[in-house]
């Protein structure tokens, strides 16, 4: 698996993201964490996940669970494995998401995520989304004193504009490693944050990069350049869209969520494909079609 640095650490291009294994629509336990260990062996070595990632109140932190279960079974090596969790939104009881961005919050949701981890420190802390009730520089400023007490070893922010990456910059330094906003091939109005993240040396971090939980694996239908070329390289089109990613910098390292160990393995095998310029120049000029056929227009950045 080729390799990536999120701060001090290298992981491998392709992460998994921890999403779909806990929220609606999840696997049982047996299969999610089959699903892990098979990212494991195929060199996975960057897991996101969020203290929100479960179905409501009564089971927060669910996804962090299973991920620390899943890496105490596994039976190689994990020491090498970073995993990123996320606070600053929460289910409620009835399942609805909310924001929980105040620096009180925010420090009683690291201590919790430490505990469900089973670490004194977390590789990764980012700040899920901003909280419109609550100055942005407050939440970012409680992350930097997390960082500076030793609670979290980098910090990483998401569901961010490009002004609240500057203003995080500054406050964070080099504390900030990374950012994780909603890219793909159809939603691609973060590319001003991925030029910008680049431009700092701060990884970008795709999630949803394949449209998402349920657009995933209609992908080929709804790009006929990723389907074409898939079909020309003889692999799938999700494997050609996180080899476009991939190719937009080498900040990039996408997140797909998965279910099952087949689509992982798919996932990991992204790393080593390498497009031509030709390809990467139709992809990256490719938007999606409608029903009728007609080519949507890129969004506003």
């Amino acid at each position: 698996m080729h390799k990536r640095r999120i701060g001090n650490a290298m992981v491998s291009a392709i992460g998994l993201g921890g999403m779909p294994l806990s929220i609606e629509g999840r696997p049982d336990e047996e299969r999610a964490v089959a699903t892990i260990h098979a990212a494991l062996d195929a060199g996975i070595s960057f897991i996101d996940t969020a203290m929100s990632y479960c179905l409501n109140a009564s089971e927060t932190g669910h996804n962090e669970s299973l991920i620390a279960r899943a890496l105490a079974a596994y039976g190689g090596d994990t020491s090498a494995v970073l995993v990123g969790t996320k606070g600053g939104a929460a289910r409620e009881a009835d399942g609805a998401w909310s924001f929980k961005g105040d620096p009180a919050t925010l420090r009683e949701a690291c201590e919790g995520s430490l505990r469900r981890l089973g670490v004194d420190a977390i590789g990764l802390y980012q700040l899920h989304v901003p909280d419109p009730n609550v100055p942005y520089a407050d939440s970012v400023g409680a992350l930097r004193d997390l960082y500076d007490a030793g609670k979290i070893r980098a910090v990483g922010i998401s569901n961010v504009n490009s002004d609240q990456l500057r203003e995080a910059h500054g406050i964070l330094g080099e504390r900030l490693v990374s950012v994780q906003n909603n890219f793909s091939p159809a939603t691609r109005d973060s590319e001003p944050q991925l030029r910008l993240c680049a431009e700092l040396g701060i990884a970008f971090l795709p999630y949803s990069p394949l449209g998402g939980i349920s657009r995933a694996g209609g992908l080929g239908s709804s790009h006929v350049a990723f389907a074409r070329i898939a079909g020309e390289r003889g692999v799938s089109p999700q494997q050609v869209c996180l080899a476009w990613e991939l190719a937009k910098s080498p900040v990039v390292i996408p997140i797909p969520g998965s279910t099952r160990p087949t689509t992982v393995r798919d996932s990991a095998e992204a790393a080593d494909l390498k497009l031509t310029e030709a390809e990467f120049a139709e992809l990256d000029a490719a938007w999606p079609t409608r029903g009728g056929g007609a080519a949507a227009p890129p969004p506003r950045a």
